[in-house]
This record gives structure tokens, C-alpha cells and sequence, in this order.
């Protein structure tokens, strides 16, 4: 069999990327191109294991809408350099580092060195349960220094290894691993610029009438005294749409609901309670978001 060039194996590792972490783009850089991904499920735990050199690898909105952004990118530095731009923010780890990268909004990875990572997929709907995450936490260099980050690392790797950890039980080492870094990210926060404390006000009211039918961009700009087209502008600097916002918040609390479901409860009946009136509707939303249907959502998370 023909040996495959440097671009066949670009266009290879970027092919295998785009399959198992999202939709991503990618530009190889001077110097000789070298990409591997290795990926590995442990029950809650998803993760990949990302080797590679003289690569940019970045996504705009264009790949964010055509993916599920549920997520954030907990980024593990395992050897050499990573550049990671997000939020107009750039932060290079070393290895031991841990960073936070939002699958919802663009960013750029750089590897212009030999480098290894493990990124491993936390749910949004985990890590908001303990921490509202903002820009503030995302692309923050969280030192190999730090005891937390320390047991972090370790925690990870004993869970990788062993592939005997039951669905309740990875579930466990995920939620272990949120709490072990909860506090470093709280050391991250600063103080809130008057417009991010409008912006926070905003969010708190979205979070307290998530079941309310009147809960509408409109309602929102007149509850805050602001007009609409600030409003959108305010969530557009953030990467956001305000509109997806208040969807996909109600969406990852159907799937909380979905989690602990009874077989006979009905779905349409948890959808229509966090304001989808339409059956139909609902189920579309819930499989672009999960990538799967309420119902198989309900069954594999029994």
C-alpha cells in the first residue's frame, strides 16, 4: 500500500478530529505536520488524547452552529506547549496545566512543538451546578503548581486505566474532578465590570422563569430596562444568541429531569414543563443538542 503524504495525513487526523471531539478547522503550520488522536470511554468519562506538532487547530461559528456545544473542553497538558486562544484571552500550559475551553464560543488551539493533551468533555449542565462559568474561567492557565490541578491529573489518569469503573461509578470520578476544581476556578474570578453585572442580572432572571411561556427576548429587554437590539448585542459580545441561550438552558434541564425519569412518565409532559409546547418541537431541539432522541436519552442514563 502507497505511503500516505503529509497532506492525506492532515486531512486524515483533521477527518478523525471532527468525528470524535466536534467540528473543527484546521491549517497545518511551517515545519513538518505530525497529528495522532487516541479516544477512550470510560462510561461518563469522554476523552481524547491529542499528539501533534505544526498544527493550528481553531473553530469559528461557522463549525460551532453544525455541533453540539453542551460541553466544555477540560484540557489536560500531559508534554510540551499548547497556545489557546478564546474570549480575546491567550494562555499557553505546560505540561501538568489544566485549562477550560467553551465548546459554544470560538477558539484556536496552536502546537508548534511536539505536544500531547488529553481533552476530556465536561457537561455544562455538570459544572454549572457548582459554578457559573463565565469568561473569566475559560482559557485560564490553572498551574500544575496547585494541589487541586495536582489530584486533578491523577484522577483522571487512575480512571483511564482502569476500565472496570461502572456507569454510576465514572460518573463519580467526573463530579470528583468538577469539585477539585471548582475552587482553583473561583480563585480565577475578578471583579465584574458594570455591564457584566447587567449581563449576570440578565442570566438570573432567564434562570428564574425558565418554565414562564412569557420568558421571550422582548420580555427580557423590558425587565431590564434596556432595548432588545442591546440585549442581542450584549449576548452577541459574549458569543451567544439569546434565543439559543434561553433553549439550550431549558433543554439541559429536560435532561436532568430525563436522568431520573420513570419509563412511564411522558416525555412530551417533561418538554412542555420547561416551555416547549410542541412535542415535535422538543424532541428536535433535544437531538441536536444530545445528538440523541429524549427518550434514548432516558434509557442510557438507566
Amino acid at each position: 500500500m502507497a505511503q500516505m503524504t503529509g497532506n492525506e495525513q492532515f486531512q486524515r487526523w483533521l477527518a478523525q478530529v471532527n468525528q470524535e471531539c466536534g467540528s473543527f478547522a484546521a491549517r497545518p503550520l511551517e515545519g513538518e505536520f505530525f497529528g495522532h488522536l487516541e479516544t477512550g470511554y470510560t462510561r461518563a468519562l469522554k476523552l481524547s488524547t491529542v499528539t501533534s506538532a505544526n498544527v493550528n487547530l481553531y473553530r469559528t461559528k461557522n463549525e460551532i452552529k453544525n455541533h453540539n456545544d453542551s460541553w466544555f473542553y477540560t484540557v489536560f497538558q500531559l508534554e510540551g506547549l499548547a497556545t489557546i486562544e478564546q474570549n480575546n484571552r491567550q494562555t499557553v500550559i505546560q505540561p501538568g496545566d489544566i485549562t477550560l475551553v467553551d465548546a459554544s464560543r470560538p477558539c484556536s488551539l496552536v502546537w508548534q512543538q511536539p505536544s500531547r493533551q488529553i481533552s476530556l468533555l465536561l457537561p455544562r449542565s455538570l459544572l454549572e451546578q457548582q459554578l457559573r462559568v463565565g469568561e473569566a474561567h475559560c482559557v485560564q492557565r490553572l498551574s500544575k503548581n496547585l494541589p487541586m490541578v495536582q489530584m486533578s491529573h491523577r484522577l483522571l489518569q487512575e480512571s483511564m486505566s482502569n476500565h472496570e469503573l461502572s456507569g454510576s461509578e465514572s460518573e463519580a470520578a467526573l463530579e470528583a474532578i468538577v469539585c477539585l476544581l471548582r475552587p482553583v476556578l473561583q480563585q480565577q474570578d475578578v471583579q465584574p465590570s458594570r455591564r457584566d453585572r447587567q449581563f449576570e442580572k440578565v442570566i438570573q432572571l432567564i434562570e428564574s422563569h425558565l418554565q414562564s411561556e412569557m420568558l421571550r427576548p422582548e420580555w427580557l429587554a423590558n425587565e431590564t430596562g434596556m432595548s432588545v437590539r442591546s440585549l442581542y448585542r450584549m449576548f452577541a459580545d459574549k458569543g451567544l444568541v439569546v434565543a439559543q441561550y434561553i433553549k439550550n438552558r431549558r433543554l439541559d434541564l429536560c435532561a436532568r429531569e430525563l436522568r431520573s425519569a420513570a419509563d412511564d412518565e411522558k416525555l412530551a409532559g417533561i418538554g412542555f414543563s420547561w416551555g416547549f409546547t410542541d412535542h415535535s418541537h422538543f424532541s428536535t431541539a433535544f437531538r441536536q443538542r444530545f445528538g440523541i432522541s429524549p427518550g434514548e436519552y432516558r434509557k442510557r442514563h438507566r
